[in-house]
């Protein structure tokens, strides 16, 4: 039987399921795969609490996602991954099922498996103590029963009520009799879907939070503490509410981008008139039509029109983008100042905001290496603690002279004490704020575990095209020599010559030569006859009745045209990392043209930063040594290498994490540099906005092309990390605290359950600080 990644094993309730379900897995790509698989190994999915059944396998991050195959029910008391566990637990005797597909957060299963197996999987689930319902569109939408809160509000009115009557109420067997009933309704009402999973759980032998409220409420009304039952488990209840409610804001902070992208969009029709159609009805290949001001529906790239587009919602830039025709756009993204029409290239359920959502929530479903320690603790701290209760109330009266009540009292209020909730919660709601948080500032970090690692990071390699540099050639200097023409022809010669030719150094040269001032003839585009190629060398053509090459070094060598003047000139230039090209005559060079892939504005500070943070750089690059050496230099990084094949790339990777003890992390594009991504520990993809490539094959995607979010990143892991550490410290320290109140005999069940869901509430607000991040 095919079985998922449960992310908790034993926690509060209701609440867990804000932070658990990831979705089901997909087939993903063989890069994605072979990071996953090789990269970290070491964080096994297989250590599990008493709640889960067997080892289960993580759902792979970044895939993207299909629907669970499967018939789907609803079950109400599925809030937990306590709940999956023991429902996998009762499947897992059942023959034939193929598959489970668990949506904590919408309490639905999806179970895969022939018709004639279904009945006897039902059957399962029920004596399990879980009551399947078949799912359609009203059960969907009834997620929260409307009564939940009246009923909790009844509950704790009435336990406040047992209270009174226990307080003022003469000490009468009548009155003693009201009390109870008053309690035992308020218990009743506060605590059945816990009484139901906690008596299911202790059937099985299982204990969990259910399992030891069961005990410690019915406990405590049969030994006459029956206002202390009904008042703990209603502020039980309450507190869970509560408690579910803030962990909601850290799941669902993502959630908020899906509002950005319209529902509707103007579709241009086939007799040309323009009509409002739902985005899902949209075609690919569709023109839309998007106004200034309103929100571009869906991805696609510009037919028609100009304008600048707010892009924050996908990358995280605040500044405006220039969009024209060519360009792509990203569905939920503001078009601020010009009508567009866009040609639409992605449905809507495939945006790419819909991808980044959902890729989010997968990662919010994987277990970070924090909660997998949680996890194992709770295994062993569970069991323990209610063994102690018991010896409590067993050797105490014994050793300690303690009357038989008094010891089973405190016995009891141990195991409300010893609830794991805080401790079980404090590491996914933390994890889950530090995602969204990075997701609403462009940053797609997939998983707790990419996460986590960040703040381990010693070394980061780049790539030099597109991660350091623009990734577009660019005409950065420009020399006239002749002396028997003006500079302005010459130039316009140069860029009529460089305008017939499609190699991209070509392209710069024509393209940088139009936008420089001051040359007219460049603009104007004196004709070109007899343009003829010259492979590995340059271009020839008759421009004004004179036959020009424009062309690189070899060339110019060739012809017998160069001096040790001009071999100094180019020098200089390749010292640099320039690429230049020369347009000569049959008798001198004309003009020397130099073409540069230029350093972004970023890279510098960038690298900065992260030798701030104690990170080494190192570039890595497919350009020869000297243009390496040079762009590095330029940028600050600490080292360089040239000439290096995707092979290389692969065993520089190697040789770094041997040096600096498997803490490396590899950034580039997610495709030519695939084997250095996949050997990283950590690999990031530039520029992932679009590309599916690479945000399937990389484990953080920057979402823009700004490489300063490098170190913002391990920043948000180490920052994360210190959060984490707080958040279980906060949990345990409080639960030794009343430990020893408790054993002490200062403690009561009152006491107890505020310690409990208040150590809850201090551990859920302090991971919610992460999210004012994405706020701000």
């Amino acid at each position: 039987m095919t079985q998922e990644h449960t992310p908790s094993t034993l926690c509060c309730g209701s609440a867990c399921s804000s932070i658990s379900s990831p979705p089901p897995p997909a087939p993903h790509s063989h890069a994605a795969h072979s990071h996953a698989a090789h990269s970290h190994a070491e964080h096994s999915h297989g250590a599990h609490g008493p709640d889960c059944c067997a080892p289960a396998a993580a759902a792979q991050p970044g895939a993207t996602a299909s629907p669970q195959p499967g018939t789907r029910f609803r079950i109400t008391a599925m809030d937990c991954a306590a709940e999956e566990s023991e429902i996998r637990h009762a499947l897992a005797s059942v023959p034939g099922i193929r598959g489970l597909g668990f949506q904590l957060g919408a309490r639905t299963l999806a179970i895969d498996a022939p018709a004639d197996v279904l009945p006897a999987a039902l059957a399962a689930i029920r004596k399990a103590g879980f009551d399947p319902e078949p799912l359609d569109a009203a059960s969907v939408a009834a997620a929260t029963p409307a009564d939940g809160l009246l009923r909790l509000g009844a509950a704790l009115a009435l336990a406040v009520g047992a209270e009174v009557v226990a307080f003022f109420a003469p000490d009468t067997q009548a009155f003693r009799a009201l009390g109870m009933g008053v309690a035992a309704t308020a218990i009743g009402l506060a605590g059945f879907s816990t009484y139901r999973k906690g008596l299911a759980a202790l059937r099985q032998g299982r204990l969990n939070i259910n399992a030891l409220m069961t005990v410690a409420v019915t406990g405590a009304f049969l030994i006459g503490q029956w206002p202390e039952a009904a008042m703990v488990m209603a502020l039980y209840a309450v507190a869970e509410l509560i408690e579910a409610r803030a962990v909601d804001r850290a799941r669902n902070a993502i959630q908020g981008l899906l509002a950005l992208a319209p529902d509707t969009a103007e579709v241009r029709q086939a007799d040309g008139r323009w009509a409002v159609v739902p985005c899902a009805d949209v075609p690919l290949g569709a023109t839309v039509r998007v106004k200034p001001g309103a929100r571009i529906p869906l991805d696609g790239t510009v037919a028609a029109g100009t304008s600048a587009v707010n892009q924050a919602p996908v990358t995280g830039e605040s500044i405006p983008v220039d969009k024209g025709v060519g360009d792509a756009v990203f569905a939920g993204t503001i078009n601020d100042t010009g009508l567009l029409e866009v040609t639409v290239t992605a449905a809507a359920s495939n945006t790419t905001l819909a991808r980044i959502i959902h890729a989010v929530e997968q990662a919010q479903g994987a277990r970070a290496p924090t909660q997998q320690f949680v996890d194992r603790f709770a295994a062993v701290y569970t069991p323990a603690v209610f063994a102690a209760a018991l010896l409590v109330a067993v050797l105490a009266p014994w050793a300690l002279g303690w009357g038989w009540m008094e010891a089973l009292y405190k016995a009891l209020v141990l195991l409300v004490i010893a609830c794991p909730c805080a401790l079980v919660i404090a590491t996914p709601v933390t994890v889950v704020s530090a995602l969204a948080s990075a997701a609403r500032r462009g940053i797609l970090i997939k998983g707790g575990v990419h996460l986590e690692g960040a703040h381990r990071l010693r070394a980061v390699a780049l790539d030099k095209t597109g991660t350091i540099t623009e990734g577009r050639p660019r005409l950065v200097a420009q020399e006239v020599l002749a002396t028997t023409a003006p500079t302005a022809q010459v130039l316009g010669w140069a860029a009529a010559l460089a305008g017939h030719s499609d190699h991209p150094v070509s392209r710069a040269i024509a393209q940088g030569l139009h936008d420089t001032a001051g040359t007219a003839a460049a603009q104007a585009g004196p004709a070109v006859q007899g343009f003829t190629a010259l492979a590995g060398r340059g271009v020839q053509g008759q421009v004004d009745g004179r036959t020009l090459v424009l062309g690189n070094h070899r060339l110019i060598e060739e012809r017998g045209l160069c001096s040790p003047a001009l071999e100094a000139r180019l020098a200089a230039h390749e010292q640099q990392g320039r690429t230049v090209t020369l347009l000569a005559d049959g008798t001198e060079v004309l003009a020397v043209l130099a073409v540069a892939d230029t350093i972004k504005p970023s890279s510098r500070e960038a690298v900065a930063q992260l030798r701030a943070l104690g990170v080494a750089t190192v570039m890595l690059t497919g350009d020869n040594a000297t243009t390496a050496r040079t762009i590095a230099h330029e940028a600050g990084l600490d080292e360089a290498r040239g000439n290096l094949l995707p092979e290389d790339k692969l065993a520089a990777i190697e040789a770094l994490q041997a040096r600096h003890g498997a803490h490396v992390a590899m950034v580039g594009d997610g495709i030519n540099d695939a084997p250095a991504l996949a050997r990283a520990d950590i690999g990031f993809a530039m520029g992932g906005a679009g590309t599916d490539t690479a945000m399937e094959a990389a484990d953080v995607v920057i979402m823009n092309d700004d490489l300063r979010r490098i170190p913002e990143v391990i920043r948000l892991s180490r920052h994360t990390r210190g959060v984490l550490v707080q958040n279980i410290a906060i949990a345990l320290g409080i639960k030794a605290v009343f430990l020893v109140l408790a054993v002490a005999g200062n403690a009561s069940m009152w006491m107890a359950v505020f310690a409990d869901m208040g150590a809850s509430l201090i551990v859920v607000a302090n991971g919610l600080r992460l999210l004012r991040g994405a706020r701000a």
